[in-house]
């Protein structure tokens, strides 16, 4: 039962954010131009008749670079840090450009790619020993921040509690909107991991809203906080 709670509310926080991102913004969401020449995107004829071109790296980058800066920030925290993990996902799909089939491959491949740029920010934060505490004050837009309600931070927060490979999973299925085989091609694993991860995590979410939840009706006791991180 409290995992049930847990599941509704990361799907609740996680499908709000994903609202307020696919919201239209300017140019390709942060008012910065995109790197790459500008091309025609594919989808039906245009004005003459004339089936369009097929689709350019613009195009996908002017289509999905909002959502994959959400998905790496979601994962690492940090704007900026997630701003360069999806600009080197898609040098990486230039690189490979000419063997990518279509745009769901090409996609398929930016969501890995930030995936595994995600994996290795924070594994050379812990050997630096650098690391940065979940979802400090500059963690996230503050805009977005703004249009969550106290309950959706909450929820948010804990997600930044999780192990990496379990915040990966509940962010590309309740974020993401992934299927199990499309999680398991994405964080590289397999799909009866991606159920046994998932269930894992959200048993941990459960637990850190009940400890929140006792915290709050024993603040007089003094009771201890959250873990840094949960194992």
């Amino acid at each position: 039962m409290e995992e049930e709670r847990a599941e509704n509310a990361v799907d609740r926080t996680l499908g709000r954010l994903r609202a307020i991102d696919s919201r239209p913004a300017p140019v390709d969401g942060t008012g910065t131009a995109s790197p790459f020449p500008p091309g025609q995107a594919s989808g039906g004829p245009d004005g003459d008749g004339v089936p369009d071109r097929p689709l350019t790296l613009a195009d996908l980058y002017r289509d999905h670079r909002l959502r994959l800066m959400r998905l790496a920030m979601l994962l690492v925290d940090i704007p900026a840090t997630a701003e360069d993990v999806v600009q080197e996902a898609f040098t990486g799909l230039h690189r490979h450009w000419s063997g990518l089939r279509d745009e769901t491959a090409a996609v398929a491949y930016l969501r890995a790619a930030v995936v595994n740029g995600s994996r290795s920010v924070l594994r050379r934060r812990r050997t630096a020993r650098e690391y940065v505490p979940p979802h400090s004050a500059n963690a996230r837009s503050a805009e977005s921040l703004a249009m969550l309600s106290a309950e959706h931070q909450s929820v948010v927060d804990a997600l930044g509690l999780l192990p990496p490979r379990q915040r990966e999973v509940l962010v590309l299925r309740y974020y993401g909107g992934l299927s199990e085989s499309e999680i398991a091609e994405a964080a590289g694993m397999s799909r009866g991991t991606v159920k046994s991860t998932a269930s894992r995590a959200l048993d941990a979410i459960a637990r850190v809203m009940e400890e929140r939840a006792g915290s709050a009706g024993n603040r007089s006791g003094g009771l201890p906080g959250m873990p840094g991180e949960l194992r």
